[in-house]
């Protein structure tokens, strides 16, 4: 779980500048399910300490600055091979035994 919701993460920073909660509430949008802030910055920190991401900080009409997040020509890498990694993955558990079939209309 943890290389998905490192993917999932940097799948979403890829697509546009973003903050922590932010993040947090799309994984919550895309039925991630519950996945605490408490999860989720610790994981921010991880990236940008290995350069997956940068971070900079923006002034907030709403409260105190938000660290926004974007991804780096290295992050952009490991997404790619996220992708690919998830993939086959995908593919090797439908093939299971057992995988429910899809139904033909």
């Amino acid at each position: 779980l943890k290389g998905i919701l490192q993917g999932s993460v940097l799948a979403i920073i890829g697509q546009k500048e973003t903050y922590g909660y932010e993040i947090v509430q799309a994984l919550t949008g895309y039925g991630f399910g519950t996945i605490s802030e408490g999860t989720v910055y610790p994981l921010l920190l991880r990236l940008e300490k290995s350069g997956l991401i940068s971070a900079r900080y923006m002034d907030s009409g709403l409260g105190p600055r938000r660290k926004y997040y974007t991804l780096t020509d290295q992050g952009r890498r490991e997404l790619a091979a996220f992708w690919t990694s998830f993939q086959a993955m995908t593919a090797a558990v439908m093939r299971l035994p057992g995988y429910p079939e899809k139904e033909e209309p």
